[in-house]
């Protein structure tokens, strides 16, 4: 992730003062294509319903939703009280299927390039993660893990209906070291002031620069002072900074152990950055409970991690068209090419050893490459089988997201239709474990989306 956004002191001030908005927290205007309204009793009728852990879809069934959660589900009809304001949805076969989740998310980084970055105020960089997350839930997403980045008043935005998007699962900040995935900052940056203020990235809560025990602790502590629902540390080597080459391995035990101690105090985990072997268990050996990306993971490590129960966040990245956008012949973009050729890799074995695998997108600097979501979940049929995918993308991100335990924001179960869980639906024009590209075009194939009984497309009207 290349943190290059350039906040002015001016602007920085002026939100210290009260006399601009921080950000998240610029008004937004809800969008006249967007279909919202208040929770109330929905039936979907002849619906045919993948239930996000089965193998095939159901026979033809009836789903009632009640408020914000799936109240009956039955082959035969349901009755409903009279007097109740009811909303009848006939699917005529179609299926009903819980709604995505992407447990690797930007919202702060995915719609600009890194170079638009630099001229960007605060209000138009807010202005920017609002339709990313728009676009996001009008994709079919209803849930997302935000990895790096000041998504805290959005989120309080969006649960309270001030602005359009998904569930966030937030970690604030990403904690790095000096030198790390996360510094951003030139070498002549380093020479420290009275006067030196924080990083352009530091400011804007992109990132956490911190060193040894005690600074870790106070990052850590602050992310979940502001409600991180996990934490996220940089413990390797990146593809898109600068002054750290992919072999490296970030922060001391001891460092990554203050971190998670932090963390499971306040009764929730530590991810981490990772793509090596050395990185990757030194982590596990702190404590740590799931690891970001591990493309380049050896065999000794993934049985370490079937072993301690070790959750692999990964993404697929590849050498095409959904690779995030580089120089060609650059250092990153050479670290680029030695992680997609590691991929394959790392899925086979993440297969032979059952790791608890979830999937995510990462997508970073490319408005086009963030329209390619679902695309991205469909080619995971490379490794996987359709309903392998959409199990992943839905019961058992929901098993990652549910880790944060009490600091869980969105208390209910996620990534099913069962009754008692939470309404997060899509109703789909045709069978998706039969053609699971039907999820790369959620303008056409997916009519209807509902995130938490309230419904926000319907192309049946």
């Amino acid at each position: 992730m290349q943190f290059r956004y350039q906040i002015a002191l001016g602007a920085l001030i002026l939100v210290l003062m009260g006399l601009i908005a921080p950000i998240g927290c610029t008004p937004s205007q809800p969008s006249p294509s967007v279909q919202s309204q208040e929770p109330t009793s929905i039936l979907f009728t002849n619906v045919r319903i993948f239930d996000g852990t089965s193998d095939q879809l159901s026979d033809l069934s009836n789903v009632l939703v009640v408020g914000n959660k799936i109240k009956t589900i039955s082959k035969t009809p349901i009755a409903t009280a009279s007097g109740i304001e009811l909303t009848r949805i006939d699917g005529n076969s179609r299926t009903l299927m819980p709604g995505l989740i992407d447990n690797h998310v930007h919202l702060f980084m995915i719609n600009s390039t890194s170079d638009e970055s630099l001229s960007l105020s605060p209000e138009v960089m807010n202005q920017k993660a609002q339709t990313a997350a728009k676009q996001m839930l009008l994709r079919g997403f209803t849930s997302i893990r935000d990895l790096a980045g000041p998504v805290f008043d959005l989120k309080k935005a969006i649960d309270n209906g001030d602005a359009v998007g998904p569930r966030i699962y937030p970690s604030g900040a990403m904690i790095s070291q000096t030198g790390g995935h996360g510094d951003y900052r030139t070498p002549k940056d380093l020479v420290w002031t009275p006067d030196t203020t924080l990083s352009s990235t530091e400011a804007f809560s992109s990132v956490a620069i911190a060193d040894g025990v005690d600074e870790v602790l106070r990052r850590t502590r602050e992310q979940l002072m502001q409600g991180a629902s996990q934490i996220k540390l940089a413990a390797g080597g990146g593809i898109i900074s600068n002054y750290d080459p992919l072999d490296v391995s970030q922060y001391t035990e001891t460092e990554l152990h203050a971190a998670v101690e932090a963390a499971e105090n306040w009764n929730t985990y530590v991810t981490v950055h990772a793509y090596t072997p050395r990185a990757i268990q030194k982590a596990i050996r702190a404590g740590v409970k799931c690891i970001e990306h591990g493309q380049l993971m050896d065999e000794v490590t993934a049985k370490i991690m079937a072993e301690k129960g070790i959750w692999l966040s990964i993404q697929p990245f590849l050498n095409d068209e959904d690779a995030i956008p580089l120089p060609k012949g650059s250092v990153n973009h050479a670290k680029l090419l030695e992680i997609t050729r590691g991929t394959d890799t790392a899925y086979a074995l993440a297969k032979k050893y059952n790791l608890k695998t979830a999937w995510g997108t990462d997508s970073l600097f490319d408005a086009k490459l963030a329209t390619r979501q679902g695309a991205q979940l469909a080619k995971m049929v490379r490794w996987y089988t359709p309903a392998e995918v959409l199990k992943m993308a839905t019961s058992t991100n929901a098993e990652l997201l549910a880790l944060s335990g009490p600091r869980n924001p969105y208390q209910g179960k996620l990534g099913v239709v069962e009754e008692g869980a939470l309404a997060d639906l899509l109703l789909v024009n045709g069978d998706p474990l039969q053609n699971i590209k039907l999820i790369e075009n959620p303008d056409q194939n997916f009519v209807v989306i509902m995130k938490d009984g309230k419904i926000y497309q319907n192309l049946l009207k």
